[in-house]
């Protein structure tokens, strides 16, 4: 089956948009997007693709800063190992998924992945790249199922932060309240 989803996003303060093209089929999943940042201490504009495997598992993840000549290329094998043009990135080890920091997309990337049933949780590592620096790390989350095809409930396992992420029947987020709102 075919699917495309196209899909907008508005940061909470309206400072930062987003436009999503998701295209799932039975070879895997490709996003692609924009996201233009009008923040008036750091503006800039991004453009990201992922591509993950039929289960949901990030197999590459570009991102780059558009007018500049900065880009991240990645490649995992959907079993925590990540390289990039210059070899393998073994402080990335054990992550699976992509979390970009401008975006409620990649939160999908998990929720999709895990197919938690109900109030189950799971915790879980991400790579994490901060736009619009590009900086790379690891980030421990968890996330809890609370409401079928309704709800999940987003922790930062390094501080305290927490939401309760509004989510369509595809996982995409509608609300992830004081971050992100879907206008599309």
């Amino acid at each position: 089956m075919d699917k495309t989803i196209i899909a907008r996003w508005r940061e909470w303060s309206g400072n930062c948009t987003e436009r999503l093209i998701l295209k799932e089929n039975r070879e895997g999943i490709h996003a692609e997007s924009v996201i233009i940042s009008k923040d008036s201490d750091n503006p800039f504009a991004a453009r990201y693709e992922i591509i993950c495997d039929p289960e949901w598992r990030v197999r590459s993840a570009g991102v780059e800063i558009l007018g500049e000549d900065r880009k991240i290329e990645l490649t995992g094998d959907g079993k925590g190992n990540w390289s990039d043009m210059s070899g393998d990135r073994d402080e990335l080890r054990g992550a699976i998924d992509i979390d970009i920091s401008a975006t409620p997309f990649t939160n999908t990337l998990p929720i999709r992945r895990l197919k938690l049933g109900n109030e189950q949780s799971a915790d879980i590592v991400t790579v994490y790249i901060h736009l619009p620096g590009l900086s790379i790390t690891t980030d421990p989350q968890r996330y809890t199922f609370l409401e079928a095809g309704r709800l999940y409930r987003f922790e930062s396992l390094d501080s305290d932060f927490a939401r309760d992420i509004e989510v369509d029947a595809d996982g995409l987020v509608l609300t992830y309240p004081g971050l992100f709102r879907r206008i599309i």
